[in-house]
C-alpha cells in the first residue's frame, strides 16, 4: 500500500512538528471519503493525529535519551579539561548526532559525585561544520553517569528531557 510511504515522505518534508497533522488529515479524509460520513472522518482524523503525535514524541524521546547517555558515557571518566568525542547512530538514518564533550569540574558532596560538563552538537560537515555548545551536569548513579539538569535540555530538546 502506498499511503504509509506517502505519509512518511510528507512528514519528513513537512518537518517533525506537522507529522501528526499530516497523518490525521490523510486518514480523516480517507475515512470520510470511504464512508461518506464527514463526522466519522473528523473522528478518525483526530484519533490518528493523537496516535501519530504520541508515537513521534516517544521515538524522539528515545533518541534524546540515547544522546544524553552517549554524552554522559564520554564524560563519565574523562579527566578535567580533556576533549572527548561522542556520537549516536540510530537504526533510522534520522537524528544521528555527534560532538565533543569536556569536563569542566568535579563536584563531590556527601550525597553525590557530579560533573559539570561542556558539550557540543555538530551540524554539517567540512567547511559548513557548525558547533552549538551547551553546559550541563551529570551525577554518578549505581548504573553509571546520568543527566542531572533539565536546563540545557529544554532549549535543545524541548520538554522531552
Amino acid at each position: 500500500m502506498r499511503l504509509p510511504a506517502v505519509l512518511l515522505a510528507a512528514s519528513l518534508l513537512g518537518g517533525c512538528s506537522s507529522f501528526g497533522d499530516i497523518v490525521g488529515a490523510a486518514t480523516g479524509t480517507a475515512a470520510a471519503a470511504g464512508s461518506g460520513n464527514p463526522a466519522l472522518g473528523v473522528a478518525v482524523g483526530v484519533g490518528a493525529n493523537a496516535v501519530a503525535n504520541w508515537g513521534w514524541r516517544r521515538l524522539t524521546r528515545r533518541w534524546h535519551t540515547s544522546e544524553q547517555e552517549a554524552i554522559a558515557l564520554a564524560a563519565g571518566e574523562a579527566p578535567i579539561g580533556e576533549a572527548r568525542p561522542w556520537q549516536v547512530r540510530h537504526s533510522l538514518p534520522i537524528g544521528n548526532e555527534q560532538g565533543e564533550v569536556r569536563v569542566l569540574r568535579v563536584i563531590e558532596t556527601p550525597l553525590a559525585t557530579c560533573r559539570e560538563i561542556l558539550f557540543s552538537v555538530d551540524e554539517g560537515e567540512g567547511a559548513k561544520l557548525t558547533r552549538e555548545w551547551y553546559v550541563t551536569s551529570l551525577c554518578r548513579q549505581e548504573t553509571g553517569w546520568r543527566w542531572a539538569a533539565a536546563e540545557p535540555a529544554v532549549e535543545r530538546w524541548g520538554s522531552l528531557q
